[in-house]
């Protein structure tokens, strides 16, 4: 980790407190300042990013890693998080935001964006990540992929911005019908258009379409990231997704319990690779094309995933049972499916994945207990 004994650093020819990216979770700085190390993002010297979706998973550790190269690298980004609560912002970022490079800015994407500031890139992240929220409100997932994403494309359109990424995900490949899976950014399977789950999947299609759409008519510089499912350091400890169950389940010393059969197959990525790949895509990738961003050596079962848990921490004493319900789809699980990404064109671009799986729930549960320790040392 960088040293900061010194009290102060220089952003746009002023002197701002030193204040670390993430004081309370010493695994996450590590993961920003590796990404800092490891890439140059000269490009971005000087410009103003807005990221929408700012307190999420992704989009709070793109702000902290930019708000590094500041401090690491006199980058000189200006930061701007769309948030739509401020309380939220607050618990996420903490004292980062005395620092002045890192700026809230209150609002909902549904709703005209109202930012008076000079934007030179976006990355849209805002969306709904819950399944059961896709189930429950199907409506509400759609509105605020289309109508989120067409407010911040028209605003793109607007500030004739550099760049722009948004956040895909590998759903929009349905259920895939490629050889052994592997599945490239023109391989789509079928997706089930009347099932409410498919919420979120069309969604996704839909606002792809949307992108290429504005890239096509109005020249708007966006490109589109497919994440596979994305974990690591920085994951809430009450995440309700897979991955943190699993995790939890080591850190309570709880077996794993599967609702399904855990056939369902698919590849990876740790946070920090997915941040950097944002911003390679954001500044090297092609107007109105998608990249598939993933660790492809990490394919697995959902099975798979939890053995993979109770052996890489044996001192739990946990092992793997199952419980599959009547009401499975109320659950707001994927049909069964093999869905290998390829990630070739991404790599083509100078991404390269550096976290394996077993390190990401290393890394990830390594943080649980450090987060879990500054929770209790402040009671």
């Amino acid at each position: 980790m960088q040293d900061v004994m010194e009290s102060k650093f220089l952003f746009r020819g002023k002197e701002h407190k030193m204040i670390l990216e993430s004081v309370d979770n010493k695994i996450l700085q590590e993961d920003i300042e590796q990404v800092v190390e490891q890439y140059s993002f000269e490009e971005l010297k000087d410009t103003t990013i807005l990221v929408t979706g700012a307190t999420g998973l992704i989009g709070s550790q793109v702000i902290k890693t930019l708000a590094c190269l500041n401090r690491m690298k006199n980058i000189n980004v200006i930061v701007l998080a769309l948030v739509r609560s401020e309380e939220k912002a607050q618990k996420v970022f903490g004292q980062l935001l005395k620092r002045g490079d890192v700026r809230l800015v209150l609002g909902d994407v549904t709703k005209e964006l109202q930012i008076p500031d000079n934007v030179d890139y976006i990355i849209h992240g805002a969306s709904p990540t819950s399944s059961k929220f896709f189930v429950n409100n199907p409506v509400e997932t759609i509105m605020t992929a289309i109508v989120g994403t067409k407010n911040i494309l028209e605003f793109s359109r607007k500030k004739n911005i550099k760049g722009m990424v948004y956040l895909s995900s590998l759903e929009v490949y349905g259920i895939p019908q490629t050889k052994n899976g592997v599945v490239k950014e023109c391989d789509y399977g079928y997706i089930d258009p009347l099932s409410v789950r498919s919420s979120y999947s069309e969604g996704k299609r839909m606002v792809e379409c949307l992108c290429a759409s504005y890239a096509k008519e109005y020249d708007v510089p966006v490109k589109v990231a497919r994440l596979s499912q994305t974990f690591g350091a920085g994951v809430e400890y009450e995440d309700g997704r897979v991955f943190a169950e699993f995790a939890r389940c080591a850190v309570e010393k709880r077996n794993i319990v599967l609702h399904t059969a855990g056939n369902t197959l698919r590849t990876y990525c740790y946070t920090k690779d997915a941040v950097a790949a944002l911003l390679i895509i954001l500044l090297r990738g092609e107007a109105g094309t998608a990249y598939n961003v993933t660790n492809k050596n990490t394919a697995v079962t959902i099975k798979e995933m939890a053995q993979c848990v109770c052996d890489a921490f044996p001192e739990s004493g946990i092992h793997v049972e199952f419980d599959m319900p009547k009401d499975l789809e109320s659950f707001g699980y994927n049909p069964e499916m093999v869905i290998r990404l390829d990630s070739a064109r991404l790599e083509n671009l100078g991404w390269k994945a550096t976290v394996d799986l077993k390190d990401m729930f290393v890394r990830m549960i390594a943080a649980f207990y450090k987060n879990n320790e500054n929770e209790r040392n402040k009671e």
